[in-house]
This record gives structure tokens, C-alpha cells and sequence, in this order.
């Protein structure tokens, strides 16, 4: 095989199409990580919207509901805190939290549920788009009609049980079948 001589221009405009930079711009350029780029944005923006509606709307009504108590302030202290004469903390208490995990615990499945609801919003109508859609190019002759599939059972002609179209005697009342 015979070697070719490059130019020193020549090795520089190669480096560059197949540099770090090129291969960025390439990988960069690709469909999947546009579109993942895309749905981290709207991720994102969808996030805040749900947890406004979490936080704004449903909380204040469950706290409303349950006579103003919040969540976030119920716990169980182990140890309580140790106070000096000036009434300043010397030892914090020691308490389980768990009305902050219960908080937690809610949001997440309030924020579940508004996910779930705006994805099957979304797929409802993806597939009604996709019926018109397909509605349409049968209008237009674009898609032809399968053939129905040949029958595979038929009718027992004396106890009316579908049975398989080459049985000769039906299973359900042992009648003797004539071949058709």
C-alpha cells in the first residue's frame, strides 16, 4: 500500500474535521440526544408546574381538610431538648421526623398522580390524531384494506357450540358432523 504525503495544511484541516470538536458537533447533532435534551427541558418546566399545583393547591386543601394541621411539624421526640436558665438551647432534642417523611412521601405521589394524568391526556390524544390520521390516507387509497382472515370454527348445527371447521363430530354434544 502506498503511503500518501499530506501538506502540513492539509494535516491540519484533517485534524480538524475528526478532532474533538467534529466528533462533539456529531454526537451533539444526533436525533436521540436532541430529543433527550428536549425532554430534560420540558421535564423540567413540567416539574415546577406540578409542584406548584402539589404545594399551592392540594396541600392547603388536605391541611384545610384535616383542620390545619401540617404534615411537616408532626414528630416523635426521643430527647428533648436541653434548655439553660437564659432559656438559650444547650442540647437540640433528638426526634424522628416523620411528618417531613410523610410530606415527602405525599408530594411524591401527588406529583405521580399529575404525571399520570398529563400522560394519558397527551397519549388520548396521540391516539385520536393517529385515527385521523389513518382515516384520512384510507380516503385517499393510500392504505388498502386486509383481507378478513379465513374462518377457523364454525358452528355445531345442533347445539350451536363453535367448534374448530375441520372437526367431524362436536365435542360438546358428540353430534356426527357432515363434511361440508
Amino acid at each position: 500500500m502506498k503511503k500518501i504525503k499530506l501538506t502540513k495544511e492539509e494535516r491540519k484541516a484533517l485534524k480538524k474535521k475528526t478532532g474533538i470538536i467534529a466528533e462533539f458537533k456529531k454526537f451533539i447533532n444526533k436525533g436521540n440526544v436532541v430529543d433527550m435534551a428536549v425532554g430534560v427541558v420540558i421535564a423540567t418546566a413540567f416539574s415546577k408546574i406540578t409542584s406548584s399545583l402539589v404545594n399551592d393547591i392540594i396541600m392547603p386543601l388536605i391541611s384545610l381538610a384535616t383542620g390545619n394541621v401540617s404534615l411537616v411539624d408532626r414528630k416523635w421526640i426521643l430527647v428533648p431538648e436541653v434548655l439553660d436558665e437564659a432559656g438559650a438551647v444547650v442540647t437540640k432534642a433528638v426526634s424522628v421526623n416523620y411528618g417531613q417523611f410523610l410530606q415527602y412521601v405525599l408530594d411524591f405521589l401527588l406529583v405521580a398522580i399529575c404525571i399520570f394524568l398529563a400522560m394519558k391526556i397527551v397519549s388520548s390524544f396521540r391516539t385520536k390524531i393517529e385515527k385521523i390520521a389513518l382515516e384520512e390516507k384510507r380516503k385517499k387509497g393510500l392504505i388498502e384494506e386486509a383481507p378478513a382472515p379465513a374462518p377457523t370454527t364454525k358452528k355445531c348445527p345442533y347445539c350451536l357450540t363453535d367448534i374448530a371447521i375441520g372437526a367431524t363430530r362436536c365435542p360438546n354434544c358428540t353430534s356426527q358432523l357432515e363434511d361440508k
